[in-house]
């Protein structure tokens, strides 16, 4: 049982990882990347905080090595997904999903991915700690709410139960 279980987590990471990226790379707004927010909603929902994670840090190195995009694509996802599925699993409500990506991601990882743009893509220092977060959370936001609109509607069609029930069994 443990294996399977293991088994579909690993699969379903690798499948969330690659939606991720496609929808990314091919429905791109220029600094905003709303459906990786979408997915890490639906992966911290569906699988929780450590899975989200990885779907995260996964699509982020594919956006960066096959998409040419920046560290963004990495710094920008990791901290929303894991904090999504972390207040999710606590509270229960896709509301606190939505909070908790719109916050990691829009303003921890907004903040948290000025150092390395100034030191290994040169953004000049001068340059406000926060100019990242004017367009994080407008993405996020959109993003998040998007998954949280998803996950509304598989949960009205009986489908979100039966995701779930199939992975932990």
């Amino acid at each position: 049982m443990k294996k399977r279980n293991t088994t579909t987590r690993i699969v379903l990471i690798a499948m969330m990882a690659c939606i991720s990226y496609v929808l990314s790379t091919f429905v791109y707004f220029p600094r905003m990347a709303p459906f990786q927010h979408m997915m890490n909603v639906l992966t911290a929902c569906l699988l929780g905080p450590l899975d989200a994670f990885a779907t995260a840090a996964l699509t982020g190195l594919m956006r960066m090595i096959l998409g040419g995009r920046t560290i963004q694509a990495l710094i920008g996802a990791v901290i929303g997904a894991p904090l999504a599925g972390i207040l999710y699993k606590r509270f229960k409500k896709p509301l606190f999903a939505f909070v908790g990506e719109v916050f990691g991601t829009g303003i921890l990882s907004a903040l948290l991915v000025y150092p390395f743009m100034v030191q290994f893509y040169g953004l000049p220092a001068e340059t406000p700690f926060w100019t990242f977060i004017p367009s994080y959370v407008p993405s996020s936001i959109c993003g998040a709410a998007i998954g949280i609109i998803i996950m509304g509607i598989l949960q009205k069609a009986g489908v979100w139960q039966k995701m779930k029930e199939a992975i932990n069994n």
